[in-house]
């Protein structure tokens, strides 16, 4: 009889999965001191978000599919290991091509911490508990991009955006000797397996409905991180913002995603997930909607930025609604292959992210109208997607 393997706390799992998140968005308040310390436009700078998620897609792809032959723990050593290497070449930098560059390591490693963690979630939980434990993870997630901001903007308003850099060598050192000291291997040898990889990405797209899920997953993740890329030149650049007081913004941003999360997991006792996952891309596009109107109207600067931030709440509030239920439900079939599985289709969702945050980048313009424009276009794509195919 097998052992059974034990299972890393909930403490463990949630600092890997909120890490990658941290490191995408700490240092977007120093956006526009990174465009004119190394002499390139803002669109360019912007850049180094959507590669980050290029790496992590690629990433997120070779981590999930290792762990299936070597096992959990070793992926994820290896992958923080690629991690802290990519973040001392981002200190390093001194040209936007290496900074690209650096990112993309740092982020191919960062992808080890999303994938394997809910590899393990998915292998190890079912039914309405699992649920419950997307819907907390989905809070924690939610919440670190705030907390990379907050953290960045007083960081780089104290010293620098280099020294923002700095932070994440020191994070990398710290997560790896975290995990090297309480992460214990979760599967067993006689598990672990070379699986091929072509018959499990046919399975995946002979299913229309796994296909929509990461759409989803998708586009909201892509909506998210579109208005990290853009934010700094709304907030610092036409507001007038110092990058400490912008850093304060993504608390309300987080607060929108938690209470999101929080509503689903009550929501579940009495509604279908499916019908979770509708009721939330209904409230992103009425955010979409109203940060739209609100862009159009002739308000006095102080109560347009409030009134943005107020739409981008009700916008990222139904992404915290229909986020968990999309990412518990969907690989449910796929449990025999699930860490292939899961690396296949999150290489798909991640590369989408990608897509839709180098469009904020290329459709930037110094525009206000452009950020609610791109996402009313966005949330009417998902709210169709998820009437039609999900509820």
């Amino acid at each position: 009889m097998l052992k059974k393997q034990a299972v890393p706390s909930l403490l463990l799992m949630i600092v890997l999965v909120a890490f990658p998140q941290i490191s995408e968005t700490i240092y977007t308040p120093s956006l526009p001191d990174i465009a004119d310390a190394l002499g390139v436009s803002n669109s360019s700078v912007q850049l180094t978000l959507s590669i980050y998620f290029i790496g992590f897609a690629l990433g997120v792809f070779c981590w999930g599919w290792i762990s299936d032959i070597i096992g959990r723990r070793p992926a994820m050593l290896g992958g923080l290991v690629f991690y802290g290497v990519g973040s001392a070449l981002c200190f390093y930098a001194d040209t936007i091509s290496i900074l690209i560059i650096s990112r993309f390591i740092q982020a191919f490693g960062a992808a080890t911490g999303s994938i394997i963690t809910q590899t393990i979630l998915r292998e190890s939980v079912t039914g309405n508990k699992r649920h419950g434990m997307f819907a907390q993870i989905s809070a924690v997630i939610a919440f670190t991009p705030a907390v990379g901001p907050l953290i960045g903007g007083w960081v780089d308003q104290a010293l620098g955006f280099r020294a923002v850099f700095f932070v994440l060598v020191v994070m990398s050192i710290g997560l790896f000797i975290y995990a090297y000291a309480r992460l214990p291997e979760t599967t067993q040898p006689a598990t672990r397996q070379r699986i091929a990889i072509w018959p499990v990405v046919k399975r995946i797209f002979a299913s229309p409905t796994v296909l929509v899920y990461g759409l989803l997953i998708g586009g909201i993740n892509g909506v998210l991180f579109s208005y990290y890329a853009e934010a700094p030149f709304i907030f610092i650049g036409h507001f007038q913002m110092t990058p400490g007081l912008y850093g304060f913004l993504g608390i309300i941003v987080a607060l929108a995603s938690i209470l999101g999360a929080m509503i689903s997991k009550r929501l579940i006792a009495t509604h279908p997930p499916q019908q979770i996952i509708y009721i939330g891309c209904s409230v992103m596009l009425m955010g979409a909607f109203l940060l739209m109107i609100v862009c159009t109207l002739p308000l006095p600067i102080s109560m347009l930025a409030m009134s943005i931030m107020v739409t981008i709440f009700i916008l990222l509030l139904g992404s915290g609604i229909a986020l968990p239920n999309c990412l518990s439900l969907a690989l449910v079939d796929f449990q025999d292959v699930i860490g292939t599985a899961g690396a296949i289709f999150s290489l798909g969702y991640y590369l989408l992210v990608s897509v839709i945050t180098s469009g904020m980048s290329l459709l930037h313009n110094e525009s206000l109208l452009t950020m609610p424009l791109y996402f009313l276009v966005l949330t009417i794509m998902m709210w169709f997607s998820a009437k039609k195919y999900i509820r």
